[in-house]
């Protein structure tokens, strides 16, 4: 019984307790040594942070253009590859946009766009920000609540009515702290009063400012501002997402079928699904940011390689002590295990340090930098582990080296 505790707790513990010390005795060869995996861990963590905040910085815009929502715009209209020409070009009507609504159910809401920059003017100031001609739907497709006042109606959109809803963003930079609801604001000097004021959303897609815009009834837009006969695009929001292809291949039925397309005619038109985009947003993210994990992985491994090459020396000074060693009754278990220890040690030493570092410059690069570095568990849980596999790996072949080593000429060493 005695001896079967020796071997199991005793003999491992005096190990460890001789790796420890003679990491101790060379403590700046030590931390030197445990660098390369600080520098290691600490890259993945930061890289696959930065990757992962970048995947949903780039989701959350996607998303902010609104849920289950595909685009319909003009294209010019090619046959046998050759295109038609500018004089040719196609165009989606409001007609279109009409039928659309009326014919298919699956369709829950939909936003003919005008848009034009022109310079606001009120109270005394100006400001140079987007007008954008929407329907009513455009709160639904968006998902942007109205912070006060209210949307315009149908009602409003039919008589094109001069009443307009503000953005946070363009409110604060002509009216300030003064509640913009009822003010009269002039956009190509024509006077507008402001219904209704949006709740900040803050940047979208691009990096633009979805608060910097002023929303007004596309037919206004069209009549008073633009000139435009047709709208640019229309935004349709589905009832579902899995009614999402289906509400596809009617809308193109429906178009095909209006713009009196032969079947061998190609689309004079084109539908933007919100889905693909972010399908290939969330796949070329996962892309770079298993790149920038493995490019960062590359230093764990000069790191290993580091920490063999001490290894190595250190059991080339410590010859004769492992020959003392084994005279007074070590086995070559315990001197594989004393030297592996020391490995596995200063990897976890290093593991540790390395995590706490990438967590700490991610946590900067959020505070400082206009992006939000998203620590993943994941991440810390594969760079420390990775860390304590480089220890047992690279370690290993200093301590079999150790262990071989003949006792007689061990002693005799100088």
């Amino acid at each position: 019984m005695f001896n079967f505790l020796q071997s199991l707790i005793l003999r491992p513990l005096l190990s460890s307790m001789i790796a420890l010390r003679a990491l101790r005795r060379n403590k700046l060869r030590s931390v030197l040594t445990a660098l390369g995996i600080i520098i290691g861990v600490c890259s993945v963590v930061v890289m696959v942070s930065v990757g992962n905040g970048a995947q949903v910085r780039i989701e959350t815009e996607v998303s902010s253009l609104g849920q289950n929502l595909l685009i319909v715009f003009a294209g010019n209209r090619r046959s046998g590859g050759v295109n038609s020409g500018l004089g040719s070009a196609s165009r989606i009507t409001l007609e279109d946009a009409h039928a659309l609504k009326r014919e298919i159910p699956d369709i829950a809401g939909l936003s003919p766009e005008v848009s034009t920059n022109a310079q606001a003017i009120a109270n005394g100031k100006n400001w140079s920000t987007t007008i954008s001609g929407q329907a009513p739907d455009f709160t639904t497709i968006r998902n942007w609540k109205i912070a006060g006042g209210t949307m315009f109606s149908e009602r409003e959109v039919r008589s094109a009515a001069k009443v307009a809803v503000i953005g946070s963003k363009t409110a604060n930079e002509l009216f300030g702290p003064v509640n913009p609801i009822g003010k009269s604001v002039r956009i190509k000097n024509t006077p507008f009063v402001i219904i209704g004021l949006f709740e900040s959303k803050g940047a979208g897609m691009g990096g633009q400012n979805q608060d910097d815009q002023i929303v007004i009834p596309y037919t206004t837009a069209m009549k008073r501002l633009t000139g435009d006969k047709y709208p640019r695009l229309l935004s349709i929001q589905v009832v579902s997402a899995d009614r999402m292809e289906t509400a596809r291949q009617q809308i193109t039925s429906l178009l095909r079928q209006r713009h009196r397309l032969a079947p061998d005619d190609v689309n004079d038109f084109n539908i933007f699904d919100q889905k693909e985009l972010s399908d290939k947003v969330a796949s070329i993210s996962g892309i770079i940011t298993t790149l920038l994990g493995a490019i960062a992985g590359m230093s764990l491994l000069v790191g290993g390689i580091g920490i063999m090459n001490i290894m190595l020396v250190s059991v080339t000074e410590r010859t004769r002590e492992i020959g003392i060693r084994v005279a007074v009754g070590a086995q070559a278990g315990d001197i594989l295990m004393q030297f592996l220890i020391e490995s596995i040690t200063l990897s976890l030493l290093g593991g540790t340090i390395g995590v706490l570092a990438g967590v700490g410059i991610s946590k900067a690069v959020s505070l400082f930098a206009d992006f939000q570095a998203v620590i993943s568990p994941g991440s810390v849980i594969l760079a420390f582990s990775v860390s304590f596999a480089i220890g047992v790996f690279f370690g290993f072949y200093p301590a079999r080296k150790a262990a071989k080593l003949d006792p007689i000429d061990a002693l005799r060493y100088e």
